[in-house]
């Protein structure tokens, strides 16, 4: 019973597919998800065994539209792997199913081991997987990045979000810098860049305030 809701899913997402109009030339990216899928469902499911009603999953991810059209902007969108690998993850991200979303931009980066934007999703994607906390596969995703493309914007930019979603603030400010200063003033996304910065530097100066206050508060006592 498994195998036949399975297959009948990959057939609705093929159908889809072909309403869309995906570009055929892409069309390995779905079908790597599809397969990934199966082979997860294969690995921890039960496919031979007969179906039966479960509770839905209704905790669902809310997806940051913001951050995935500065992300579009800064590594190119409409028929790029990483365009179209960041629509697959998005998808099983907003199903609340990180494990998914982590498995698509593995299958990303093993398919083209040398792009940069898949590389940083990647870095991404495992930082969110473990609770926001770079992970040593988190860091060595970013740190490929990183390298791959040292003068892009991209890879410090999403480095320096995951070290503030880490709570680890100052060590995501020069990365951010770099970010702005890596990045044309006649980019689209320039302006965005510096005004995240700009937001990043009060909040530490308000920090710092506030615990310097607090010293103060605590000697008078």
């Amino acid at each position: 019973m498994g195998w036949v809701m399975l297959g009948a899913i990959a057939l609705v997402a093929l159908l889809v597919l072909a309403a869309l109009r995906y570009p055929a030339k892409l069309w390995a990216v779905p079908a790597t998800a599809i397969m990934l899928g199966a082979a997860g469902y294969t690995w921890q499911g039960s496919p031979g065994l007969a179906g039966h009603p479960v509770k839905p999953n209704t905790q669902k991810a809310e997806v940051d539209q913001g951050l995935i059209d500065l992300r579009d902007a800064m590594f190119g969108k409409y028929g790029t792997y990483a365009w179209s690998y960041a629509n697959m993850a998005d998808g099983m991200a907003r199903t609340g199913n990180p494990e998914l979303v982590v498995a698509v931009w593995q299958g990303a980066v093993r398919k083209v081991p040398e792009d940069v934007a898949l590389w940083t999703g990647f870095g991404v994607a495992l930082a969110e997987h473990d609770g926001n906390q770079i992970s040593p596969a988190a860091q060595f995703a970013f740190d490929k990045a990183l390298a791959l493309s040292p003068g892009h914007p991209g890879p410090p930019f999403f480095y320096g979000l995951a070290l503030i979603r880490a709570d680890r603030f100052a060590e995501a400010k020069p990365w951010w810098e770099k970010a702005v200063a890596l990045t044309p003033e006649t980019a689209s996304y320039h302006r965005e860049l510096a005004m995240r910065l700009l937001a990043l530097d009060a909040f530490l100066q308000e920090m710092e305030q506030r615990q310097a206050m607090e010293a103060g508060a605590a000697t008078k006592q």
